[in-house]
């Protein structure tokens, strides 16, 4: 891509010129950054850059590319299961990809989504860049049954009682404490 060359330019306003405008030749809408420090406009324009230039790809096909085996699930005993989805959950991690909200699933479970769709699913990641990090939240999807599973399990109870204000034709579980505890012990991204 054009862009690379950018550093060399002496003239920042030179190089954040040139960035808009690979920006929007992408589609992008470059008019909100202005009244964005200069450094922190270009590193974010470089950002958008790479990753709109990046080739999305699988995370089982970047976990077999880089030689680790993902048998499918039926294929592990319990026991052998839960030492692959350790293998699989660290090996992620080193790419960029973390697990939010998963003490809702045994180690089974877990494996099964992963292999059937979390590590099937394309995904833009940049392992060499800790300010990026890809999130898979196994609540995040928006539907009905996400969303009662993460508030009878991992929502506050301000969040429960403004999820009633605001859905009142909505049923709020009770609370009940995950049946699991794998959250705490997961690799945290490092921007949090």
């Amino acid at each position: 891509m054009s862009y690379i060359h950018f550093a060399e330019d002496s003239d920042q306003e030179e190089r954040i010129a040139k960035l808009r405008q690979e920006v929007e030749k992408l589609g992008g809408n470059t008019m909100s950054l202005e009244s964005m420090p200069a450094d922190m406009e270009e590193e974010f324009l470089r950002h958008v850059l790479e990753y709109e230039s990046a080739e999305p790809i699988s995370l089982l096909k970047l976990l077999t590319n880089s030689g680790l085996e993902v048998p499918a699930p039926n294929e592990l005993d319990d026991e052998t299961l839960g030492s692959k989805l350790k293998d699989i959950i660290d090996r992620m991690a080193s790419l960029g990809a973390y697990l939010m909200h998963t003490n809702h699933l045994s180690d089974r479970a877990l494996y099964e989504y992963l292999y059937h769709d979390g590590l099937r699913e394309e995904a833009v990641l940049f392992p060499e860049n800790p300010s990026y990090a890809y999130m898979i939240d196994l609540t995040g999807s928006g539907s009905e049954e996400d969303n009662q599973v993460y508030l009878k399990y991992y929502a506050d109870e301000k969040y429960r009682r403004d999820w009633a204000n605001d859905w009142p034709d909505d049923t709020v579980p009770d609370h009940e404490d995950p049946p699991f505890d794998r959250d705490r012990f997961l690799p945290q991204s490092p921007i949090g």
